[in-house]
């Protein structure tokens, strides 16, 4: 006769699960800060589309209704969030091609911990560059008017969106043979939905025939909802559809990613 697991033994299971996934997170975290030219390319990147659309671009694109560093900043900061969450493929990569996933697979630990501890890691290294960010916004001159709770509801937004896409990073640093090849199949992926969006100028300003997909795609709508809610203006649906986007990512992309990493290990 067969018995079900005791509510104890469940618990127990849960508890060393989450202990596996922040033991690989911190490990994560303490390989990246043992790296500080790592983490100064990390920050410089964003830093330079800030100095670059604030001061060179930023007076040749007319924006209605608030200055442009006010439009500008909210934008960088969906993207910065989206291009942090593309170290999760390189991190995979690197550990894949090292070998140390399977040294990590012939240890009594959680099965996904290593997928798991990978994007938790990255989460925390994304809340790092939303400050850093920040505080450079302010530097040039934004002024988010939508108040503290706002911006707040406004960074979380970002950060469950770039967690999300994470797990489809994850797919890809678990196919590619080594990290640099990981980055550059980041960088076709990313690109269309950066630069196709509204993080820098208005969709209107775009031609006609791309105007459907730049208004529609999860950046946009990302963006759209991060600006507004920062800048205390309406935004529609925004909220909504990019958290959509989000949990349908997730669904579709972390079973695949988990698929992937029990094939190559």
């Amino acid at each position: 006769m067969s018995t079900l697991p005791s509510p104890v033994s469940t618990h127990s299971a849960l508890r060393w699960a989450i202990s596996d996934v922040l033991t690989m997170a911190r490990r994560n975290l303490l390989a990246l800060f043992r790296v500080p030219v790592s983490i100064v390319f990390m920050i410089i990147q964003p830093i330079m589309f800030v100095i670059l659309f604030r001061y060179v671009f930023g007076g040749a694109i007319p924006i209605v209704g608030t200055s442009y560093v006010n439009y500008l900043i909210p934008g960088i900061l969906v993207q910065t969030t989206m291009f942090g969450s593309v170290g999760t493929a390189i991190g995979l990569a690197e550990d894949l091609q090292k070998g140390l996933i399977e040294r990590f697979r012939a240890l009594p630990m959680a099965r996904l911990a290593v997928l798991a501890g990978r994007t938790v890691s990255d989460l925390f290294r994304n809340v790092l560059i939303l400050a850093i960010i920040t505080g450079v916004g302010f530097l040039v001159g934004f002024r988010p008017t939508g108040g503290v709770v706002a911006y707040l509801q406004a960074c979380l937004l970002m950060l469950v969106f770039a967690y999300c896409l994470s797990w489809g990073f994850a797919y890809v640093g678990l196919a590619a043979p080594n990290a640099e090849a990981a980055q550059a199949i980041t960088f076709p992926l990313i690109f269309p939905l950066a630069f196709a969006s509204a993080i820098f100028v208005l969709v209107s300003s775009m031609p006609g025939w791309l105007r459907p997909f730049a208004n529609n795609q999860p950046v946009s709508q990302t963006a759209d909802a991060v600006r507004g809610l920062m800048l205390g203006q309406p935004h529609g649906q925004s909220t909504w559809i990019a958290l959509a986007w989000a949990i349908g990512a997730v669904c579709v992309l972390a079973p695949l990613a988990v698929n992937k990493y029990r094939k190559v290990a």
